[in-house]
């Protein structure tokens, strides 16, 4: 397998890809406070999703999607008790138009992930938070199949018969006030004993999270071809922040294979 060059913190040759970001132990980043982290892969001129060739809705560019990134999504996602989605994109999922990214480890290829759970006497699973006022979306039933647990963190104001049927369908569901803020759907989380949450839905979420500086690591794959075309669809999505977000590198790696890549991390700074 090609190896990866280490830019930063210094520079090292011949890193392997496959237990990078395993190496990076983020459940070893334990605090009094949860951590969370998210991870994205982009084109070159920024853009995570393009619309769907045949149906309505976006889809991550084929052109940029790759299977060296998603070796590395799922180490991240491996290491989370829990994974952040949305109502939008179970709708998608449902529709055909959604990558695969709540069944972790699924690929025989990624077996040895399944072991490194289970060496550390994790569930079998990360368990699955879904944010959704409309809590308009199907449950599909391997995502509720055996001792995973799939919670839904809704507002007060959402509709109580649909609250009852995420119930019936074995879903934890859970009311805020108003709305979901990054604030209390961290506490609400916490409240559940969740310690490392991973974000592996959009840009929304990912606005929400910064927007109330609740994001701990910031992953970013960063392929180098651009694509162009509209509409434009970034990493965040949302209004302008009162106050800008700085991140702080924290490891760059260069992954020469194809047009080449880069995988970077920040830091909340």
């Amino acid at each position: 397998m090609t190896s990866l060059l280490q830019l930063y913190p210094q520079q090292q040759a011949d890193i392997t890809l496959e237990g990078l970001y395993l190496s990076h132990d983020i459940r070893s980043l334990a605090t009094d406070q949860p951590y969370v982290y998210s991870n994205f892969v982009t084109s070159l001129d920024g853009r995570i999703a393009v619309p769907h060739p045949t149906k309505p809705g976006l889809v991550v560019p084929k052109n940029v999607a790759n299977g060296r990134d998603w070796r590395l999504f799922q180490e991240l996602a491996i290491q989370a008790d829990i994974l952040i989605s949305s109502g939008r994109y179970l709708r998608d999922y449902a529709d055909g138009r959604a990558q695969e990214i709540l069944q972790v480890y699924d690929d025989p290829r990624f077996s040895d992930l399944q072991q490194w759970r289970a060496q550390r006497g994790l569930s079998p699973q990360p368990d699955i938070v879904v944010i959704s006022a409309s809590l308009e979306f199907p449950v599909a039933p391997e995502l509720v199949a055996g001792d995973r647990t799939v919670i839904v963190v809704t507002p007060d104001t959402s509709d109580p018969q649909k609250r009852a049927a995420l119930l019936d369908h074995g879903v934890k569901v859970i009311t805020v006030p108003q709305r979901v803020t990054g604030t209390n759907l961290v506490a609400a989380l916490q409240a559940e004993g969740y310690q490392f949450i991973y974000n592996a839905t959009g840009p929304k979420v990912l606005h929400l999270l910064l927007a109330d500086n609740v994001l701990d690591r910031l992953y970013l794959t960063q392929v180098n071809r651009l694509l162009g075309g509209s509409p434009y669809s970034g990493i965040v999505d949302g209004d302008l922040f009162e106050t800008p977000v700085d991140m702080a590198i924290n490891t760059i790696y260069y992954d020469p294979i194809d047009v080449g890549q880069l995988f970077l991390s920040y830091q909340k700074a």
